[in-house]
């Protein structure tokens, strides 16, 4: 059975923090009629702070779509191979061990994706299989376990690799004033994540079901308009209210395994919003509490986009996890408005055991090359989360 291991989660060094954030407000749009109503709306998010690439006075620049996304490729290639080597790590594998790199990033563009730079880069296997995905936004975190979950159905003896880069202060729009942009300036931070699923062994969520649902009619509530200046992010006010028709797809889904999604014991969710938990809460009939994991996302590094749900886990692994055959769910919300849910029970590996483990991270070390290493040491961001 295919186990989702401890996932790696790195925010880079630059903080902002939301008095900062609501003081840049009030200086940069002080005429702005609804003003005062966005305040309110950052205020509410409950995001206390986040990371960002650049320094608040670059973040504002606008330099062009072109320098923009060479930013992001730079700092993609500079930093998401330190979080792959952790999660390698914690699965107790090597890269040659991968055999399917699903790649989620909805902030930047390369083509080819980063997956043929990191097989080149990595050690991974020439014959790796990759699988970029691009336009699913949030909700990808959930897709790309899902994927990583559906291949190693097909392939029991395989291993996956899930990794999410998301920037989304190059997506930072100065010309765009309306109150769902500037609720979004002060919402979604940086953060990168990595997770391996194993097919066989492993500690951590042992999958067992996945699904995907689509709320009818609701393409234009998370979009992208594709400019010459780049991704303008598009909100509809509607979205927060969305874990009404959703609820009842993650009820659905644990009915169908006999399972009821209102009496679980773990819970990991998209936070997009304090609302979309809030809601969430109430229409599943769960305490509050059950989405404490999202909500310390939420408050430390903001709305990390596809990165949430890895951050989310990694969190219950920091907590220590919970007993073996434990029950949970999974999920991640995005545009669509798509829903990519996933159920699994706790699982501890017997390898996992603190002097197997101790013997096991020696040997890891040898993944990477020497020179790639010393190459990126330097780069890798003093605030690691796990």
């Amino acid at each position: 059975m295919a186990t989702l291991c401890r996932p790696a989660v790195s925010v880079p060094e630059h903080v902002i923090t939301m008095e900062e954030t609501l003081d840049l407000a009030r200086t940069i749009h002080a005429d702005h009629p609804q003003l005062p109503l966005a305040l309110r709306l950052m205020e509410n998010t409950g995001v206390r702070k986040r990371h960002i690439l650049r320094p608040i006075e670059e973040t504002l620049r606008h330099p062009g779509f072109e320098q923009r996304n060479a930013v992001y490729e730079a700092e993609a290639k500079a930093r998401v191979p330190a979080v792959i080597r952790r999660a390698l790590e914690d699965a107790e594998l090597r890269a040659s061990d991968i055999d399917v790199i699903i790649y989620v990033s909805c902030t930047g563009f390369m083509m080819p994706s980063l997956t043929a730079w990191l097989i080149n880069t990595m050690d991974f296997r020439s014959d790796t299989r990759q699988v970029p995905i691009a336009q699913l936004g949030c909700a990808a975190g959930g897709a790309a376990i899902n994927r990583a979950h559906d291949f190693c159905n097909a392939y029991p003896d395989a291993n996956a690799l899930i990794v999410a880069c998301e920037f989304c202060s190059l997506c930072y729009q100065p010309t765009d004033l309306g109150v769902g942009n500037l609720l979004s300036n002060g919402l979604f931070g940086d953060g990168i994540a990595a997770a391996v699923m194993r097919g066989k062994g492993g500690t951590g969520v042992a999958l067992e079901r996945n699904g995907s649902y689509l709320v009818p009619e609701t393409v234009d509530w998370i979009a992208y308009d594709i400019r010459a200046t780049g991704f303008h992010f598009k909100l509809d006010k509607r979205v927060p209210g969305t874990m009404e028709p959703l609820a009842p797809a993650l009820q659905q889904l644990a009915g169908q395994h006999g399972w009821d999604a209102s009496d679980l014991d773990f819970y990991i969710i998209h936070a997009g919003g304090p609302r979309i938990l809030d809601d969430l809460s109430k229409f599943l009939g769960v305490a509050p509490e059950a989405f404490r994991f999202s909500r310390a996302t939420l408050t430390e590094y903001g709305n990390i986009a596809s990165a949430v749900v890895l951050d989310a886990l990694r969190r219950l692994f920091d907590e220590g996890g919970t007993p073996d055959a434990a029950r949970g769910l999974l999920a991640g919300f995005g545009p669509g408005i798509t829903a990519e849910m996933s159920l699994g029970r706790w699982t501890t590996s017997e390898s996992s055991r603190p002097a197997a483990r101790a013997a096991t991270r020696g040997a890891t070390t040898t993944i990477t090359p020497k020179a790639f290493i010393d190459a990126y040491t330097d780069s890798e961001e003093p605030d690691r989360a796990g």
